[in-house]
């Protein structure tokens, strides 16, 4: 085969993982079976299980994949502007305050509430976690491990914060979990609306910066030898980082590892060609909460004391990416011995 067509084939693979990762998800459940799964899609099933696929089923496995992608664009940004192969959105601030803001809407209720008010708000925690990061990136020069230190304590600083609001707000607990470990349950049509045009930004955004990545990831005076402005572009990638992150944490909160895992993935198909590993790297963070949820689903009905509340899919997305953040980190240590 053509190396020109190899890369374009594999994303073509990658489609058809995550349409396969997507019916996987939409068949699973106790209450309706595959079988009657696929007669209510193609119109043939009773109205009672059609309304179950369409107003329940359908939106969750469309909000998930929306999120997953958005996880994966946003982990691919993070890691190249950091240079830091263990950078993602749970560890640099900008996961933390895009959660602390969907907490805080919580908290307020109402109108506040809202899917479409949860993603501004979201969006603009985010942006407060990953403020301080965007100021340091416009000083010429700034060291990416300076970059990656600053993340790590935004993380826990703002972490602080909404574990003060949890204590100020018990009753409010069992609500506000979801967004602290990450859920697809009761996820419906109008969250489905407040993400799809974000997500379409984000998407785009990121293609658009999808050439520059490979410069950035190199170092900056690599990036001012061929003329490229490398402070206003590094800002623009954590821009489309923080946007992608707070986008998917207003839909179904913090999914562990995700934008950890999707890059390295992408990567160890692409190498450092991020115009296909960045598409790359949405398609398999959308697949991965795909499969993370429908796993978490068949716990949920096979395993007795969970059905009440469901497995929060997080809980399957960090006990996956535990594993993988292990081999990553030993790996990059051993490389960086040598």
């Amino acid at each position: 085969m053509s190396a020109r067509w190899a890369r374009p084939l594999l994303l073509i693979a990658l489609v058809a993982g995550l349409l396969a990762a997507v019916a996987a998800q939409l068949a699973t459940g106790s209450a309706v079976s595959a079988t009657s799964t696929w007669s209510a899609v193609f119109g043939e099933a009773d109205p009672l299980t059609t309304q179950i696929v369409h107003d329940l089923r359908m939106p969750r496995v469309l909000v998930g994949a929306g999120a997953g992608a958005c996880l994966g664009i946003a982990g691919i940004a993070l890691q190249v502007v950091l240079r830091n192969p263990l950078a993602s959105p749970d560890v640099t601030g900008v996961g933390s305050g895009a959660v602390l803001g969907a907490v805080v809407t919580t908290s307020v209720g109402g109108d506040f509430a809202s899917p479409t008010a949860m993603v501004l708000v979201a969006i603009v925690g985010g942006t407060l976690g990953g403020g301080a990061l965007w100021l340091v990136s416009l000083r010429a020069g700034s060291d990416p491990v300076r970059l990656a230190v600053i993340g790590v304590v935004l993380s826990a600083a703002l972490g602080g914060v909404t574990l003060v609001l949890l204590t100020a707000r018990p009753q409010l607990t069992g609500s506000m979990t979801r967004w602290l470990i990450g859920s697809l349950n009761g996820r419906t049509w109008s969250h489905w609306s407040a993400l799809w045009p974000w997500l379409v930004v984000a998407a785009v955004s990121g293609l658009l910066v999808s050439a520059v990545l490979q410069v950035l990831a190199i170092d900056d005076d690599h990036g001012r030898g061929i003329g490229l402005a490398v402070a206003p572009w590094r800002s623009a990638v954590l821009l489309v980082a923080v946007l992608a992150t707070a986008v998917a944490i207003a839909s179904v909160g913090a999914m562990a590892f995700v934008g950890l895992l999707a890059p390295h993935a992408a990567r160890a198909m692409f190498g450092a060609d991020h115009r296909f590993a960045l598409p790359a790297s949405a398609l398999l963070g959308a697949a991965t909460v795909c499969g993370a949820d429908s796993v978490a689903q068949e716990i949920t009905a096979r395993v007795p004391g969970t059905a009440l509340a469901g497995m929060p899919t997080g809980a399957v997305t960090a006990l996956i990416g535990a594993a993988v953040l292990v081999r990553v980190a030993r790996r990059t240590t051993v490389i960086g011995g040598r």
